[in-house]
């Protein structure tokens, strides 16, 4: 099969293909992509069988990774928690990959898929790293909804959370952003993570429009926890969710996702996507189970697994460690600097 090479970005049969394409997500759309581009200097591109003018029937979207640190690859899609390929069926889907393989020595060190859909192992990718993925059905009487959260640990907090004064407040603003990142940065230093650089939030904001929310929880005037979601035809995507732990007491975050699933369904939404959890984050899959949602394996593949995969999983811990150990007025400079390495 002979592959051909298309602008996500900028070529407008993409968009149109995507969105009449019921596998497209949030993370195929050209405001993403060109966040991305925009942040961290990434060139987006589909592979697809079409020849140029031809219309799109299949497309395979990446990102080219340039990095002296983990190597230079191909990525679907990096930052994103998933990246359906969007095919007819497996056999296209083979032949796609099996043509893309063919181009590894021009393309980098390895290729990562990160598909919802497991990939065969007759496709020459094998599974790199494993995660959890929830999803919330919002379909039926928003009553029926709030019924499936947990009653001790999401059902009351949010009554609590309502009964102490937690105001929620949300929309695109600067003033929002900023004091979404300043909770961000509290949240990512306590987990001992680098912080995402601001540009990151930036971007998406102005490359989303009106389909990207912030929304901050704020009690006596002081924001205690925000959050991001943005939204594709049907689905609610939640992608980022900070606070200050000296508030958790009140319940801010269930109350935050509360309203995000009664504004999903003011807009007809009939999917929350929970996005990706790590396996070993306990904490964090108790919460996504206690708001009714439902668990899902999710795989990401490379080809080839060889040296490619040792690099990048070495580096990863290893930058987290020394990240943790520098002083916090240098952290920002040091994520602005190595953040997209990780990709």
């Amino acid at each position: 099969m002979k592959l051909h090479e298309v602008d996500p970005v900028l070529d407008e049969r993409w968009i149109h293909f995507i969105e009449g394409h019921a596998s497209a997500s949030l993370f195929h759309r050209p405001e993403w992509l060109q966040a991305l581009q925009r942040t961290y200097g990434f060139q987006p591109v589909v592979f697809t069988d079409a020849p140029p003018g031809a219309a799109l029937r299949n497309g395979l979207v990446f990102c080219r990774v340039p990095s002296w640190i983990t190597g230079s690859r191909l990525v679907s899609l990096p930052f994103s928690d998933h990246c359906e390929p969007l095919v007819e069926s497996p056999e296209e889907l083979h032949a796609l990959l099996n043509s893309l393989r063919e181009r590894i020595a021009d393309e980098g060190r390895y290729i990562e898929m990160r598909p919802l859909t497991p990939l065969a192992a007759s496709d020459g990718f094998k599974p790199s790293a494993g995660y959890c993925l929830h999803s919330l059905d919002l379909r039926g009487e928003l009553s029926a909804v709030f019924a499936r959260l947990h009653r001790s640990h999401i059902q009351r907090s949010i009554r609590k959370a309502e009964r102490s004064g937690v105001a929620i407040e949300a929309g695109r603003s600067a003033e929002l952003l900023n004091a979404f990142y300043v909770l961000h940065t509290m949240t990512r230093r306590r987990h001992r993570v680098p912080v995402q650089p601001f540009s990151w939030f930036r971007n998406l904001v102005d490359s989303l429009g009106d389909r990207v929310m912030l929304q901050v929880a704020r009690y006596e005037g002081r924001a205690v926890a925000a959050m991001i979601t943005a939204s594709h035809d049907r689905t609610l995507v939640y992608k980022y969710g900070c606070s200050d732990a000296a508030y958790h007491h009140l319940g801010a975050t269930p109350l935050l996702f509360w309203r995000a699933i009664q504004d999903a369904k003011d807009r007809a939404a009939e999917e929350l996507d929970l996005g990706r959890t790590d396996l070993d984050d306990h904490g964090l899959l108790a919460f996504k189970d206690h708001l009714g949602a439902t668990r899902r394996t999710l795989t990401y593949y490379r080809y080839p697994m060889a040296d490619a995969s040792r690099r990048a999983n070495a580096w990863t811990p290893l930058a987290r460690h020394a990240y943790a150990l520098v002083p916090r007025s240098i952290q920002a400079g040091i994520s602005r600097a190595f953040y997209r390495h990780f990709a």
